[in-house]
């Protein structure tokens, strides 16, 4: 019997009992004497950093409480017929996963079907969650890597080419080594009405096109106007003249773009400050379930209207600490379902008429940049309006160096929500003669001190 295997090799074999404890729980013996026995080896190797022999097993199981004397004896007389199953110790090891993985499942089946009849305490949209967590169990016997062992495993890493999310706009793929890397949370820096959402719904239409599964979930805009940018980007319309549109042909091109594409768009809206990470797991586990949709890139619109998962806004907490928060929260999303996010912040109210934003210029908290693995900002001017442009300044930069294309311009269509390459003549307009630290006291200084050496020189 697989229950009598595992607990006498807990009890006499010790590099297994190692390998296999942390996974163990009691919830997975069936026998409330086997729960009681499990329990014991658990705590004295958590208490000694050793297993027991049987004497001193005997001894801790005599002063347990809660039990009736039959089961006392029970125990008792198991301890004595105990023994360690001789065999290999990897094959060991395997069983133990299987018998666990197959109680996880069994358990969490039965969790379900409580719910289902009303006599669980979680609700119904609970049951994907608990299953999934079931059907992820599984021994991780990976405890570091060795660095003079594991050489080769890190030679081949090294020349592993890590799949990545690529955009439409050249600039993008060079500054991100040909797109985003899957993990990763990227920000977009922008003030009020200069194009965050825009660029989402545009690079969002990009992915789709290429063949990706795309989530956009919405927190400012409601579904429909998400979707309307999209369709005035993909269908090539502008966005005043969708609702002129007769049905006949607003199907044409709703199926020509269909037919170019095996992607799908799924656009989710929450009311503002309403949603944070553990929403959108449920959103995304709930979509896999019922649309066998896993998403390959996600759009959050925006960060900064998000909640956070542990955290309560308002209780004594900061805007340094919340929006930190949110962004570590989302970044952990991002690890959990290896997926790339995007997102967007604002710029502060000097931010929003600064021609040259910098980090510092972002709203709420500087929390969020020290947690985003690429972030940019995205300017404009009258300048730029007349050009019909947008310029993009890197901020931060895990993927390359952000000094090489520090500022860069993308052309930019409103009517009809669309960015797009420009010619590299305006590409070399873009001179980054500025100080680094420009917006400090000693960059002012010397600012003024070169401007004054300049008037003095003529």
């Amino acid at each position: 019997m697989i229950i009598d295997t595992i607990l006498g090799n807990l009890l006499q074999n010790e590099q297994y009992a190692r390998k296999v404890l942390p996974f163990l729980k009691e919830e997975y013996f069936q026998y409330r004497t086997d729960k009681v026995l499990y329990k014991l080896i658990d705590e004295y190797v958590h208490k000694y950093n050793s297993i027991p022999n049987k004497i001193a097993l005997e001894v801790e199981a005599s002063d347990v409480t809660g039990i009736t004397e039959e089961e006392s004896k029970q125990i008792l007389t198991k301890i004595n017929t105990l023994s360690a199953e001789e065999g290999d110790l990897d094959w060991l090891i395997d069983q133990t996963e299987k018998f666990c993985q197959d109680k996880a499942v069994y358990n969490a089946i039965m969790d379900s079907i409580q719910i289902l009849d009303g006599k669980g305490t979680n609700s119904k949209g609970s049951i994907p969650k608990i299953l999934s967590d079931a059907l992820a169990v599984s021994f991780d016997t990976h405890i570091g890597h060795d660095f003079l062992e594991d050489a080769d495993t890190r030679f081949e890493f090294y020349h592993l080419k890590e799949k990545r999310v690529p955009f439409d706009l050249d600039y993008f793929n060079d500054i991100t080594k040909g797109g985003l890397p899957l993990k990763t949370l990227n920000i977009a820096l922008a003030g009020t009405g200069v194009g965050k959402s825009l660029f989402m719904c545009h690079c969002a239409a990009a992915n789709l096109v290429n063949n990706l599964n795309v989530l956009y979930i919405t927190m400012e805009m409601s579904e429909e106007k998400i979707a309307e940018r999209i369709d005035a980007n993909l269908l090539n319309e502008p966005i005043d003249m969708l609702s002129m549109l007769p049905k006949e042909a607003y199907d044409k091109k709703v199926e020509r773009v269909k037919s170019k594409t095996k992607g799908k768009l799924i656009i989710k809206e929450y009311p503002t400050a309403s949603a944070g990470a553990g929403h959108f797991r449920h959103l995304i586990n709930e979509l896999k379930i019922k649309k066998s949709f896993v998403p390959d890139i996600i759009y959050i619109d925006y960060l900064n209207i998000c909640v956070s998962s542990r955290l309560k806004h308002g209780s004594n907490v900061n805007s340094y600490t919340y929006i930190k928060s949110i962004a570590e929260e989302l970044r952990g999303l991002a690890v959990e379902f290896n997926v790339p996010i995007v997102s967007a912040t604002q710029t502060t109210r000097s931010g929003f008429t600064n021609t040259d934003v910098g980090l510092e210029d972002t709203s709420e908290s500087f929390g969020l940049p020290a947690t985003a693995d690429f972030m940019f900002a995205l300017i404009t001017s009258e300048e730029l309006e007349d050009l019909g442009q947008i310029l993009v300044k890197q901020l931060k930069n895990r993927y390359n160096d952000p000094s090489v294309n520090r500022k860069f311009v993308v052309g930019v269509d409103r009517k009809k929500m669309r960015l797009y390459n420009v010619e590299q003549v305006a590409q070399d307009d873009l001179i980054d003669d500025k100080p680094l630290f420009d917006k400090s006291d000693f960059g002012k200084k010397l600012s003024v001190e070169k401007k004054s050496m300049f008037e003095n020189f003529i």
